[in-house]
């Protein structure tokens, strides 16, 4: 079982490799791929060194699976040219996510639709996963009308690059700008470039994608999404109208029972999910769920997870692992 991880020695390569390790995945041999200069450079992985090589060289090897982290323009040009040397690739970035070809995965949700064709799967965005994993068993019970969320997104959801211009604020030293302000002591409500109806990219994936992902296209969507100066974890405010009312306990029951979903929710001892708390952690931790009285048939919530384990890497290893259990590579 020849795996590859694709943008192996950036943020989340660096966190498949990672978490391939911690989850025991079936891996006879790694192939770290990267940029041209990067090649030669060593990974470790279970005590054994691997050399980063190129993309054809990649290819020749011929992986059973690729794990894509490399962005998007790299995902169009190679994801087709693995695919057709027969290796399932899973991507990680914006390039196929809404192509109506491919399928977008979040695999607690809908893995079933996966067929042994499907060679190029979509990993969907962060702040998408862990909302979707919080509201499609509600939307299975009640049935969403209408989302409004805004996010509190960490600035590893960037890159290298941000989390140093991070730290470099906080230490007084000039470096690299990763944003067009500074970030420390500061919320920037911008994440990714503008579009023209004035949302932006990452606001319009969050519409976009929890219609496909949740294959409703009649739920409306609304996202403000916001970078703060934290280093891993995306917080969301969701507050979500449901064409049938529900009972509180319920929903807290029902949510206590979602795998992969962790409800933290004791307002009585200041018990509430927070990016700190989920660092490190595969789950999505949901609290402050309470009515909203403005509303009929509404609630709000906070969401939390750790932005670079399920909501890029660890879902992108999951969705390996299924294809793997159901023998989709074959």
């Amino acid at each position: 079982m020849k795996i590859a991880v694709v943008g192996a020695t950036g943020l989340v390569g660096t966190k498949m490799i990672q978490i391939l390790e911690q989850r025991n995945f079936p891996v006879t041999e790694l192939i770290p791929v990267a940029s041209e200069k990067s090649v030669g450079k060593e990974i470790l992985y279970k005590g054994n060194h691997y050399s980063v090589v190129s993309m054809q060289t990649a290819i020749d090897m011929k992986p059973t699976i690729a794990l894509f982290s490399a962005g998007g323009n790299t995902s169009l040009e190679w994801a087709p040219k693995f695919a057709a040397a027969g290796i399932t690739v899973i991507d990680n970035s914006s390039a196929w996510r809404m192509d109506a070809t491919k399928k977008l995965i979040v695999p607690e949700i809908n893995a079933h639709v996966l067929t042994s064709s499907d060679k190029i799967i979509a990993n969907p965005n962060c702040s998408t996963i862990q909302m979707v994993m919080v509201l499609h068993p509600l939307h299975q019970k009640y049935k969403i009308k209408r989302i409004v969320v805004s996010t509190y997104q960490s600035v590893s959801g960037t890159g290298v690059k941000a989390v140093n211009q991070l730290m470099n604020e906080r230490n007084g030293i000039k470096g690299e700008m990763a944003y067009a302000y500074p970030i420390d002591l500061n919320a920037i409500p911008q994440i990714d470039v503008f579009t023209d109806n004035g949302y932006t990219k990452e606001e319009m994936k969050m519409v976009n994608e929890t219609r496909k992902i949740m294959g409703d296209d009649s739920i409306q969507v609304t996202a403000t999404t916001v970078r703060i100066p934290v280093l891993g974890g995306h917080s969301e405010s969701v507050n979500v109208e449901f064409e049938n009312d529900y009972d509180l306990n319920e929903v807290i029951t029902l949510l206590e029972n979602t795998p992969g979903v962790v409800v933290t929710d004791d307002i009585k001892n200041l018990k509430y999910p927070m990016p700190m708390d989920a660092q490190d952690k595969d789950e999505v931790f949901v609290g402050r769920l309470r009515r909203d009285e403005s509303q009929n048939n509404s609630l709000n919530m906070f969401i939390v997870s750790d932005n670079l384990r399920k909501g890029a890497a660890t879902n992108a290893v999951q969705i390996a692992e299924y294809v793997i259990a159901a023998k989709l590579f074959i």
